[in-house]
């Protein structure tokens, strides 16, 4: 008897859950989260930093030393921003999106040398 009742109040509990479940899976199917939308997911932009080895009109090479050094092209979006002179091995970090497996950069900051600041003393 015990037995029975053990199963009756297991399936009434899986049968509460798969109930509870459904709207939930039915607003994240229409696109609306219950936990609502992250800041990745909004602005969608991913960063890369490194010293710039290359450009040109189109593309920017940028490469990143390190324990695993790395090397990426980016395309420049018809609209990128850029803080400050761009120009080979200066530091920089391009903010890009993935468009259709292309690695298209949107904004890129220039960091300042420390040999750039000078002062009087």
């Amino acid at each position: 008897m015990k037995q029975g009742r053990k199963f009756l109040s297991l399936a009434v509990t899986l049968a509460l859950l798969t109930g509870a479940a459904m709207p939930l899976a039915a607003a994240h199917a229409a696109g609306k989260s219950a936990a609502g939308t992250s800041s990745k997911s909004r602005n969608g932009l991913r960063q890369f930093s490194g010293v710039v080895t290359a450009f040109d009109k189109t593309t920017l090479t940028v490469e990143k030393g390190g324990k695993k050094p790395e090397s990426r092209v980016f395309t420049k979006h018809a609209e990128l921003r850029t803080t400050g002179d761009l120009e080979k091995d200066a530091r920089v970090t391009v903010y890009y999106r993935d468009e259709n497996g292309h690695a298209v950069a949107h904004r890129v900051v220039v960091k300042k040398n420390a040999d750039d600041s000078t002062t009087d003393r």
